[in-house]
């Protein structure tokens, strides 16, 4: 391999990643990592120049699904061109994390989001986008990915501390081992806090909806105002997309920053491992109850709901479990069929085109 140096290491590359790497490839390739996606080519780098990078055919012809393809964060092996001004991307290396989430719309399959996260920084304002059940379906996401979650509370400005601490408290009642950090962008306050958790070598992400700030809040990290920011209404205490398409940037410290753009919409599916992380009481409880297969919703002996009736689990918590489940249950059986309907719709065209050329 020519540039396992100190160029990549310092854009997060480790001993996990080199194992995990076909042997074969390290000598016939570079290694860079995915640092933009545009919308037909990319962004690498091999820890001293960004490059623009297209796909060779071969991961375009083969890919089933927008998970084959890459994503920022991604490590890939690569060709680079004409001085390291053009670039191929040959392959995509295994992935620590994969952050993914469903599709906007109607539409069922894997949005890719991020990959190779570390942390994932979830980004709520105080006043009126402060929402437990929105943070409860983002940690799901992030549960499932084994990625760490911190939850940044932004314009504590607005609210007098008493507020800011009830907000704190309520997270934490129901999540007590969830970090939760309140800061400002206007006066600074928490900033520091934020800047002291993060290290080098590791790689953070920005997700939350539109108007929080998370892309100042990424411009007060970097020092000076590299990215633009759009203003917030104030009547809808809504915010327009600064950020639109997801990029990894260094900072100063060595710590890497996916920003991401404003999220309307957080669909989840194949989350079972992270709904039971992000509910860990009622896991427990479920065990407790008379039915195995209880669904947690009208059964007889049901111990969550009997956890509800007296007060020791929210009804509001309960419900967003239940939607979640029920959500990801349908979504999960939907791509399946379109999987299934995928693969026979392959098999046809190939038994066509091999009919055709009989006919020759």
């Amino acid at each position: 391999m020519n540039n396992t140096s100190k160029n990549i290491e310092n854009l997060g590359f480790d001993t996990w990643f080199l194992e995990a790497a076909v042997p074969e490839s390290l000598d016939l390739f570079e290694i860079a990592r995915v640092v933009a996606v545009h919308k037909d080519s990319y962004t690498i780098s091999d820890g001293e120049t960004d490059v623009l990078a297209e796909l060779v055919g071969k991961i375009i012809f083969s890919a089933t699904s927008p998970i084959d393809y890459p994503a920022v964060g991604d490590w890939v092996f690569a060709n680079f061109y004409d001085e390291n001004t053009f670039s191929i991307i040959h392959e995509v290396l295994p992935r620590k994390s994969l952050l993914k989430r469903k599709t906007p719309g109607k539409k069922i399959d894997f949005q890719l989001i991020a990959t190779n996260i570390d942390v994932a920084f979830i980004v709520q304002s105080l006043n009126e986008n402060f929402n437990l059940r929105r943070l409860e379906r983002y940690l799901v996401m992030i549960n499932e990915s084994n990625i760490q979650p911190v939850v940044l509370l932004s314009k504590s400005d607005l609210l007098y501390i008493e507020d800011i601490t009830y907000r704190v408290e309520e997270i934490q009642k129901d999540m007590p081992r969830l970090q939760v950090i309140p800061f400002s962008n206007e006066n600074e306050s928490g900033l520091d806090s934020v800047k002291g958790i993060m290290q080098a070598g590791l790689t953070y992400c920005l997700l939350g909806s539109s108007g929080v700030g998370k892309t100042t809040l990424l411009n007060n990290l970097i020092g000076e105002s590299v990215y633009k920011t759009k203003t917030v209404s104030r009547k809808a205490s809504k915010g327009r997309h600064a950020t639109t398409h997801r990029q990894l940037i260094k900072l100063d410290c060595g710590a890497m920053v996916v920003d991401t753009p404003g999220m309307r919409e957080l669909g989840n599916f194949s989350v079972e491992t992270g709904l039971d992380e992000t509910f860990p009481e009622i896991v427990v409880l479920s065990n407790k109850c008379h039915f195995n297969d209880c669904s947690h919703i009208k059964e007889k002996g049901c111990a969550v709901l009997l956890a509800v009736e007296q007060g020791q689990l929210s009804a509001e918590r309960h419900q967003n479990y239940i939607k979640m489940t029920k959500e990801t249950t349908y979504n999960e059986m939907s791509y399946l069929e379109k999987r299934k309907k995928d693969k026979q719709f392959g098999k046809l065209i190939k038994s066509v085109m091999k009919h055709k050329k009989s006919r020759r």
